[in-house]
C-alpha cells in the first residue's frame, strides 16, 4: 500500500503550526448557538463473542463498577467559593500564567493587580468551561466506542464510562454556573477537533482521539489544577473527576497497541497524522482568544506574544506529558522515519516521551487501587 505525503497545509490547514492569522481565523461564528450538529457515518457492531478475552480491560470494568460517585451527593456543594481570594491565592504560587514583562509596549504592560486578578478570574472560567465541553464531547463520543467497537470487553467497559463522562458534564456545568457564575461558549479549535473526531467513522479513530489525545490533555490539565489551586470544592471536584480519567486513558492505551501493533505503514500515518493535527488543535485553543476579546484586546496584535510567552509555553508543554508517552507506547512516535516524533519535536514536546504511559501507570498501580499522579513522572 502507498503511503501518501501529507502537507502541513493538507492535515492542519496551514504550512506553519505558529501561523497567527490562520489560527485566529477559525472563530466561532454563532456565539449563540445552543445546538450543534456532526454528521456520524458509522456502523453499529454487534458482538455475539462473550468470553472475557481481554483481561486487562475487564478489570477495568470491574473497578469502575466500583469506582462511582454521585455528584450532587458526594461533593459539598454548599461551599462557599471567594473566586477573587481564590485566583489571588493561585497566583501567589503560580503567578498569571502569563509573563508581564513579555507584554512591554502593550496595554498588559500598564495591567495592575486588578487587571491581573480580572484576567485570572476570566482565565479560570474559560478553562472550567473547556473542560465542561471537553466532557460533553467525551460523553459522545464513549457512547460512540459502544455501538462500534467489536469487542464485548471493551463495549462493557466503554458503557461505564458513558456514566462517568454524564457525571463529569453535570459537576463542571454546576461549579461554572453555582461558583462562577456562567460560562464560556466552546472554543472553536477544540470544537473542530471534537467534530473531526464525532465524524470518523473508524472506531479507533474515536479512541486515539478521545481516549488518547483529548483525555490524555485533559488528564493533565486537571492535575495541574488540582496541585495548584487551593479553592476545596474545586480540589475534591478535579481529584473525584481525575480517578475516573486515568482509567479513561488507560482504556484507550490498553485498547489501541493491540490494534495498532497489525497495522501496515500507511494505515498508521493515518494515525499519525490525526495525533498530530489533534495536538495542534489543542495548543492552538490554549491562546484563549475569547478572553482578550473580553477584555476588549485584538486576539491577532497579542497572540504572537501568548505563542511565545515563556510562561505559557511551559505550561502548554506539561498538558502533553501524558499524550506524547501514550503515543510511543502505541508505536506512533516512530512508525514511518519517526514521522510524528518530527511534529512533537516541532512543538517542542518530545522531552516527554520516555514519561510513563497510562497503561503502564496504571497496571503498577493495580488498575485503580491508587489513582496515578497525572503530571509527575
Amino acid at each position: 500500500m502507498t503511503i501518501i505525503e501529507h502537507s502541513n497545509k493538507e492535515i492542519i490547514g496551514r504550512d506553519d503550526i505558529n501561523d497567527v492569522e490562520a489560527i485566529l481565523a477559525i472563530t466561532n461564528t454563532d456565539v449563540n448557538e445552543i445546538e450543534h450538529v456532526v454528521k456520524n457515518n458509522c456502523d453499529s457492531v454487534f458482538s455475539w463473542d462473550y468470553s472475557k478475552s481481554r483481561p486487562a480491560l475487564h478489570k477495568l470494568y470491574e473497578k469502575a463498577k466500583t469506582g462511582q460517585w454521585n455528584g450532587t451527593t458526594d461533593l459539598p456543594w454548599n461551599t462557599e467559593v471567594d473566586i477573587e481570594a481564590t485566583v489571588t491565592a493561585d497566583q501567589a504560587v503560580l503567578g498569571s500564567g502569563l509573563d508581564p514583562n513579555h507584554y512591554d509596549g502593550t496595554p498588559i504592560a500598564k495591567w495592575g493587580d486588578k487587571e491581573w486578578l480580572e484576567f485570572g478570574i476570566e482565565s479560570r472560567r474559560w478553562m472550567l468551561s473547556q473542560f465542561l465541553h471537553g466532557e460533553q464531547g467525551a460523553l459522545i463520543c464513549t457512547a460512540k466506542i459502544v455501538e462500534t467497537v467489536p469487542w464485548y470487553d471493551a463495549k462493557m467497559y466503554a458503557a461505564t464510562q458513558v456514566v462517568d463522562e454524564a457525571r463529569h458534564v453535570e459537576v463542571f456545568a454546576e461549579y461554572l454556573h453555582s461558583k462562577l457564575g456562567g460560562q464560556y461558549q466552546i472554543n472553536a479549535h477544540l470544537r473542530m477537533l471534537l467534530d473531526d473526531i464525532v465524524a470518523d467513522s473508524r472506531w479507533d479513530m474515536t479512541y486515539l482521539g478521545m481516549q488518547i489525545m483529548v483525555e490524555g490533555l485533559a488528564l493533565a490539565a486537571f492535575g495541574f489544577m488540582h496541585q495548584t489551586t487551593s479553592e476545596p470544592l474545586l480540589k475534591q471536584l478535579l481529584r473525584y473527576v481525575m480517578s475516573d480519567e486515568a482509567r479513561h486513558v488507560a482504556f484507550g492505551v490498553l485498547s489501541l497497541k493491540e490494534v495498532y501493533d497489525g497495522m501496515t505503514d500507511a494505515e498508521m500515518k493515518d494515525r499519525q497524522e490525526f495525533a498530530f493535527e489533534a495536538s495542534v488543535r489543542m495548543r492552538d485553543r490554549f491562546i484563549q482568544q475569547e478572553v482578550w476579546e473580553h477584555f476588549g484586546m485584538k486576539p491577532k496584535e497579542i497572540a504572537p506574544m501568548v505563542l511565545k510567552d515563556p510562561t505559557r509555553t511551559v505550561f502548554q508543554q506539561m498538558l502533553f506529558s501524558k499524550i506524547v508517552p501514550n503515543c510511543k507506547k502505541l508505536g506512533l512516535l516512530d512508525r514511518n522515519d519517526s514521522w510524528l516524533r518530527h511534529r512533537f519535536e516541532d512543538l517542542g514536546v518530545i522531552q516527554f516521551e520516555d514519561w510513563e504511559n497510562t497503561g503502564e501507570e496504571y497496571l503498577k498501580f493495580e488498575l485503580g487501587e491508587e489513582t496515578p499522579n497525572p503530571i509527575q513522572h
